[in-house]
């Protein structure tokens, strides 16, 4: 543990403030992941509607078709309580979004800062500066930029499943509520005994 802090102090005073924003960053990020995963667990999120807010929905448009209440009022409710849920569950999956835009900007920033760092150096040393010194100079630039990739792409990736998972979660969720509501709409052997009316043009 000792160790790992002594690395991550260097790496701190290698890449300046820049840096150390970027590993903030990356707990953020880190810590959001894990908040959403646990979240989506617990509401079943993905293809199917097997528990959480989308079973209850589910079961409370069975009830109220039961009860005889209109199609277009179950339709309506269901609707609302299911942008509120999603809504819900999304949220702070802004945050991701935020991270990993700003993340390589932020390293490439801090490298444009290095860079400026290494030329000030390079003018004020006239004719005797040492290459090597310059050249340490701008891989230090370098590291910001490096950071901030290793920030920004795998929170976009983790961004993007969350995206997935929502969206096949909610196509889910619309069918089941259309097969609780039209019932057999689609069913192809109802279809096949029903003798097909022609269709006329005009």
């Amino acid at each position: 543990m000792s160790h790992a802090l002594l690395r991550l102090s260097e790496l701190i005073d290698l890449g300046g403030p820049v840096v150390a924003l970027l590993i903030g960053f990356s707990v953020l990020a880190l810590a959001c992941v894990l908040w959403k995963a646990l979240v989506f667990y617990v509401n079943g999120i993905g293809a199917q509607v097997s528990r959480g807010f989308g079973r209850d929905i589910v079961v409370q448009t069975q009830t109220a078709k039961r009860s005889g209440r209109t199609e277009a009022d179950i339709r309506a409710r269901a609707t609302a309580r299911m942008e509120r849920d999603f809504e819900r569950v999304g949220r702070g999956l802004r945050l991701l979004d935020v991270i990993a835009q700003v993340a390589p900007l932020l390293g490439l920033f801090g490298t444009v800062l290095g860079m400026i760092t290494a030329f000030q150096t390079l003018q004020s040393a006239g004719g005797t500066a040492d290459p090597a010194v310059l050249a340490g100079g701008i891989w230090v630039a370098l590291v910001t930029t490096a950071a901030g990739l290793i920030v920004a792409m795998p929170t976009s990736m983790a961004l993007s499943w969350f995206d997935g998972c929502l969206e096949r979660h909610e196509r889910a969720l619309r069918d089941a509520l259309e097969e609780v509501l039209m019932p057999n709409m689609y069913d192809t052997s109802a279809l096949s005994e029903r003798p097909m009316e022609p269709v006329h043009a005009g």
